[in-house]
């Protein structure tokens, strides 16, 4: 029969092969995270990444037995609450993938708001009863708009970093609002081929995107001032010659004229 002490040090040496084959190790936190959640991201991102949930003891085995100096400072990330993400893909794109996957979920009493939470003003399919004096009781504005409830101006019901109240909850849950987001939060990758431990990797595809084109529209707007020749300005070069061209020749035309 094998032995608790066996399955540990099977489970370890698989882990530590598993991670040895890969290009990084993701620890990611699991905390808060409902079961059904987790398991659909696992699904969805098997082709990227493979999770690994065991025990902090075992993922700290794991660590030790890398045999890499480099890796040990990793093991301060390591908690209860931890899994690992595996992968052949470099640390900050598993990190955007992972960002890519989170859902949004309602609020609980109890939890701290991670930032201003507000509701907007707009209809709602609230009947007129009850809620309008749990609404009331948060301060919200409302009316009463073809037999429905209608919120007259933008309320922050729980300001960041405050603990949402019961009352707070359930009217969040009422509105339909879900302030909060549950997936995979990575806390730190070890870039198994460079031997290095990232630890920032709050990842915001949208914004990044957005300050690549403001950033590309003012290296273009630059490079066309300073007269640079490149296949992104050589269009705007020959529209502006071809312009000063034809108001060179039409002032020639009248001077021949006269």
């Amino acid at each position: 029969m094998v032995n608790g002490t066996t399955i540990k040090t099977k489970k370890v040496k698989e882990l530590t092969e598993k991670i040895n084959k890969s290009r990084s190790l993701m620890v990611v936190s699991i905390k808060g995270l409902p079961s059904k959640q987790f398991q659909n991201i696992k699904k969805s991102i098997r082709n990227h990444a493979f999770i690994k949930v065991e025990k902090k003891n075992i993922l700290l085995r794991a660590i030790k037995e890398l045999k890499k100096d480099s890796a040990i400072p990793l093991e301060k990330h390591i908690s209860d609450s931890c899994a690992f993400a595996i992968s052949e893909l470099e640390g900050y794109e598993l990190a955007g993938i992972l960002a890519k996957k989170k859902t949004p979920v309602f609020a609980k009493a109890g939890q701290t708001a991670p930032h201003d939470i507000e509701v907007k003003e707009g209809p709602t399919d609230l009947v007129p009863g009850p809620a309008i004096s749990e609404l009331g009781a948060l301060g919200i504005q409302i009316s009463v708009e073809n037999g429905k409830i209608a919120i007259k101006k933008d309320k922050v019901i729980t300001k960041e970093g405050s603990v949402i109240t019961d009352a707070a909850a359930a009217v969040l849950m009422k509105l339909g609002v879900q302030p909060f987001s549950v997936g995979l939060n990575p806390i730190a990758v070890y870039d198994i081929k460079e031997e290095k431990i990232y630890t920032d990797l709050v990842i915001d595809s949208d914004e990044a995107i957005k300050e690549l084109k403001e950033s590309a529209g003012r290296a273009l707007g630059f490079a066309q001032k300073i007269k640079y020749y490149c296949k992104e300005t050589i269009g705007y070069f020959l529209a502006k010659a071809n312009m000063e061209a034809k108001a060179i020749e039409s002032k020639v035309n009248v001077g021949e004229g006269n």
